[in-house]
């Protein structure tokens, strides 16, 4: 490569000339070429106003998941349409297509990863991509690469490119021998699914890159989350989304854990409000770079009877899944978020009631009753 060493070559006489009489090491160049993953210069999300530039380059990865598309609408109010880019390693359905910036993204391609980041000066990163509890451990080697080695990749970018991170954690990430009622932010975790383990490793690790690399980590377990505008993903917790579901279609419910397994619960709007506030929380304000935070607390049965305030004729029955019991019964009951609280002013808006009506506000339960009767 001529023009390399041309360049080599200028930039070392010009240093051995310089009049400062200092000494100067020079270090070998690592020269990065074009590779043909490279995003195109003129995509759409390159454009961006100087009003708008104020503002963080969001990137998010498994967007199209059950988090990431709410989460980019409310970045996009925040920070400008241009400024918050989607991605994921599946096609997008039309209304998210469209809806703002979405680019194709595998976070086991470290290169592919590192150019989108670099073309679109990205700032903060949340990376959602994850195979969840029951996937995941349907098919470990899957989940072991996803939600380890494209954490590294991730780790490794952000790391280098001076991103501010977030990583979602779980109740997963605890074990049959951790506090249940309640589980405070610090204490054993050892869990016992794929997926709890990939997400302690996620927690350690990012706190280890913050000491070690000044990685602005931030990370929150989540509770189980319930939204209305997507379906069920494998997660342990789904059965809170499925019943509402089923409710409208069929008035019929079939429910895989035990009528009394008691998690701790959310509904997505204080997700994504808590993920939000974390993130802008100053730096000198956060004790730790991982917190908990809850909602509310409930059981199948009870969260049924409120169902069933709604939609009367609803017909619950129980048939449990082994696998997915085993995993709920290591998982914390309630969640202790007092440091989230104090720390960063975390503060919830729904708890059961008002989840139930707003879950059917969106669903439609009207067309049930009203087909019903």
């Amino acid at each position: 490569m001529p023009i390399v060493k041309n360049v080599s070559r200028a930039v070392s006489q010009l240093l051995q000339s310089s009049g400062c009489g200092c000494g100067i090491s020079i270090v070998p160049v690592r020269c990065i070429g074009v590779s043909p993953r490279q995003v195109a210069s003129d995509a759409s999300f390159h454009s961006v106003s100087f009003s708008e530039s104020d503002h963080p380059r969001v990137l998010i990865t498994g967007g199209l998941g059950q988090l990431g598309v709410g989460l980019a609408k409310l970045l996009r109010k925040r920070f400008g349409k241009n400024n918050v880019i989607l991605s994921d390693i599946r096609k997008p359905v039309d209304h998210v297509f469209h809806s703002g910036p979405f680019i194709y993204s595998d976070i086991l391609d470290y290169k592919n990863l590192r150019e989108i980041v670099v073309n679109n000066r990205i700032t903060w990163l949340f990376h959602y991509s994850a195979l969840l509890s029951a996937v995941g451990e349907a098919n470990v080697p899957l989940a072991r690469a996803v939600n380890i080695t494209g954490l590294h990749n991730v780790l490794d970018i952000a790391a280098e490119h001076n991103l501010r991170l977030f990583v979602p954690s779980t109740i997963g990430a605890f074990g049959p021998t951790s506090p249940r009622d309640p589980t405070p932010d610090l204490c054993i975790q050892r869990p016992r699914t794929i997926y709890g383990v990939s997400k302690v490793h996620a927690e350690l690790m990012g706190e280890y890159y913050h000491y070690r690399y000044g990685l602005d980590f931030r990370c929150l377990r989540y509770p189980g989350i319930i939204s209305a505008d997507s379906q069920p993903g494998g997660g342990t917790t789904d059965y809170a989304v499925q019943i509402f579901h089923d409710a409208i279609k069929t008035g019929k419910f079939q429910c895989n854990l035990k009528p009394d397994t008691r998690l701790p619960m959310m509904y997505i709007d204080d997700c994504l409000k808590a993920t939000l506030e974390v993130m802008e929380a100053p730096a000198e304000a956060l004790t730790m770079r991982t917190y908990n935070i809850s909602a509310m607390s409930f059981t199948p049965e009870e969260l049924a009877q409120e169902v069933q305030k709604h939609v009367p004729e609803l017909q619950v029955t129980y048939n449990v899944d082994e696998v997915r019991q085993a995993i709920a019964d290591s998982w914390p009951m309630n969640f202790d978020d007092s440091n989230a609280r104090r720390d960063w002013g975390w503060k919830h808006d729904y708890d059961l009631p008002e989840l139930v009506s707003t879950m059917f506000s969106f669903l439609g339960s009207d067309s049930r009753i009203a087909q019903a009767n």
